[in-house]
């Protein structure tokens, strides 16, 4: 299963990025295919944080267009949406000590873990700091490769 980060999930949302084609037609190609797929559920809130936030955006996603968004992905049949359980600490802490993660990469730790735990195979995104975390492939799929 491929998970996708916040920030091609961002540039697939805006029109204005650099990158939104290429996001669009991998996140659509996700959406619609039949193979399952998935998005942590932090990246859907910083998503929203993100498009809506008016120092990163000029304008920014108005807030009923980044939910709009948000349900048209939720509603892929195929998505599965990642969420903490019962074994996420057991899964967080060594990425966290062995990452030396601290401060605000604590988010990305997060998100490793909750991509293990759930069998993610590759994690597509445009962030190098996943480097910390060796056990999850990552790949951007806005370059070629």
């Amino acid at each position: 299963m491929i998970a996708v980060d916040t920030n091609v999930l961002v540039a697939a949302h805006r029109a204005d990025s650099p990158f939104h084609d290429a996001a669009r037609r991998c996140v659509r190609g996700l959406a619609e295919g039949a193979s399952p797929w998935a998005i942590p559920w932090p990246c859907l809130h910083e998503f929203y944080g993100i498009a809506t936030h008016p120092r990163i955006w000029a304008p920014p996603s108005p807030p009923e267009a980044a939910l709009a968004q948000i349900r048209a992905w939720t509603s892929s049949p195929s998505l599965a949406l990642l969420t903490e359980g019962p074994r996420h600490l057991a899964r967080l802490e060594p990425l966290l000590l062995g990452g030396r993660v601290v401060g605000p990469r604590v988010h990305d730790a997060r998100i490793a873990a909750l991509c293990l735990d759930h069998g993610v195979r590759e994690l597509w995104t445009a962030d190098r700091d996943f480097g910390r975390f060796p056990a999850l492939v990552t790949r951007n799929p806005l370059v070629p490769a």
